[in-house]
């Protein structure tokens, strides 16, 4: 591939960006001459998030897939999905990562969003997924149960890690109802655990190997807890974009969906590239657990998390899931 592509890339992922930030990129219908094999390339943007799950688009960008559909990929960082649906929403992203509840909020607002492909899935295995809940040694908890009446640390208040930190407590046996919810950026949690601010931390990788490295203990593995084979993040646009700008929709689609292909089968590579976005060092890149790679929606992960929404009051109405997934 073009050295300009893969250079736009890493420079904009070394940038730690608030959301105010992340508005610059061009409108997908431009191009510029990049010396692609296909010509011009359409420059679009995408809304990421610096996590495992996003290991694919860098891959993607990396191993050419988007300038092979004719597209050049500017990521910008964001902290959570639910600061990229409104850029999304407003334009100045083309497309975005987010979670699925995300999405369900998003849609229960009014917005135009519209799922284009998959992102990550839970690996479906009890203590070997890429989420979890970790509390500190000798804390007394011992099982999600035990959480009832606790203050748990999520990255985004009202949303899928708090939605499935509920499920687990409950498949545990314990009510939800008395937990105390603090939204941290992931990579404060910690800390926070450690300094006693929570009383246990929701994390995905690399802050889930790496809190268990640092001593704490995962306690339950809240996505497997909540559904089979759970959805949790995908890649989103407007449908509205979808309509008037079929064509790199499509495209977008397709060499994405190469990308999660190729990191399925390849996770040696997700391992390596996580070193060019992340902060986590090569040690702990080997040792992370990767989520599951598909272009398939589990959808009935996605009714669950829908039911779960209403039941805990993140939406009144049921989600119109036949616009939202493709």
């Amino acid at each position: 591939m073009t050295m300009k592509p893969l250079l736009r890339v890493l420079a904009a992922s070394a940038a730690v960006l608030a959301l105010a930030g992340c508005g610059s990129g061009s409108p997908s219908g431009e191009t510029e001459g990049t010396g692609g094999a296909g010509g011009d390339l359409t420059q679009v943007t995408v809304g990421v998030i610096p996590i495992v799950d996003v290991a694919p688009i860098y891959l993607g960008v990396q191993e050419g897939f988007f300038e092979a559909e004719g597209l050049e990929l500017e990521l910008q960082p964001a902290q959570g999905g639910a600061a990229i649906v409104p850029a999304v929403m407003s334009g100045s992203m083309d497309f975005g990562f987010s979670n699925i509840s995300s999405m369900l909020l998003a849609q229960s607002k009014g917005l135009d969003v519209q799922v284009v492909t998959a992102g990550a899935a839970s690996t479906g295995v009890d203590g070997a997924d890429f989420g979890g809940i970790l509390v500190s040694p000798g804390s007394g908890i011992g099982s999600a149960a035990d959480l009832a009446g606790k203050k748990v640390a999520v990255n985004t208040l009202n949303n899928i890690n708090d939605t499935t930190v509920r499920a687990a407590v409950r498949k545990a046996g314990g009510d939800p109802s008395g937990i105390e919810f603090v939204e941290l950026a992931f990579p404060d949690m910690q800390a926070a655990l450690e300094r006693g601010q929570v009383d246990a931390i929701q994390v995905v990788e690399p802050f889930l190997t790496g809190g268990q490295n640092a001593g704490s203990t995962r306690i339950a593995s809240n996505y497997v807890d909540t559904a089979e084979n759970l959805a949790v993040g995908a890649y989103f646009t407007t449908s509205a974009k979808a309509e008037e700008d079929a064509e790199t929709v499509e495209k977008f689609t397709a060499a994405m969906n190469k990308s999660l292909e190729y990191a399925q089968e390849n996770p040696d590579a997700v391992r390596d590239v996580l070193l060019t976005y992340t902060k986590i060092d090569a040690e702990t890149a080997q040792a992370l657990i990767l989520p599951s790679f598909t272009t398939e929606i589990n959808r009935a992960g996605v009714e669950t998390l829908a039911e779960l929404s209403l039941s805990d009051g993140l939406i009144s109405e049921e989600p119109k899931l036949d616009e939202l997934l493709p």
